[in-house]
């Protein structure tokens, strides 16, 4: 059951949803056969930033500092590791992009909706922390 039945209902009460998830609820929404959840962007990237393991490991090779992502295909390399860090949020940023305008539908990328999402929702400083802390 949504808690709105149809876009126009919602749309009539679209400051009662967002009130709603500024107290941290989360408000459904039909429409057709389709039920949306709007819900505090905050509570969502925590949830993806314990969810999403990131796995990264860091080395030096060839004189250079890499930064991989330990079963994922993300490999940045710096000269040292805040650089090698950086160049991995610029990768993880550009991938978003690409997945949402193309990868999103292709089998060997579907699975990356959640960390898709976390990189959306995510500053720098927040990705940084989840590479340090993030994960289960």
């Amino acid at each position: 059951m949504a808690d709105y039945g149809s876009y126009t209902e919602t749309r009539t009460h679209l400051k009662d949803v967002l009130d709603a998830t500024a107290q941290g609820r989360t408000v459904t929404v039909r429409r057709d056969d389709q039920v949306t959840a709007v819900m505090p962007a905050e509570k969502l990237r925590q949830f993806f930033f314990h969810a999403v393991s990131p796995h990264v490991e860091i080395f030096k090779e060839n004189g250079a500092v890499v930064a991989l992502m330990k079963n994922r295909p993300f490999v940045s390399e710096g000269a040292d590791v805040e650089d090698a860090l950086a160049d991995l949020i610029l990768s993880l940023r550009e991938y978003a992009e690409d997945w949402e305008d193309r990868l999103q539908h292709a089998p060997n990328h579907a699975s990356a909706w959640a960390l898709v999402q976390l990189v959306k929702l995510s500053t720098d400083e927040q990705l940084l922390e989840w590479f340090d802390r993030g994960g289960e």
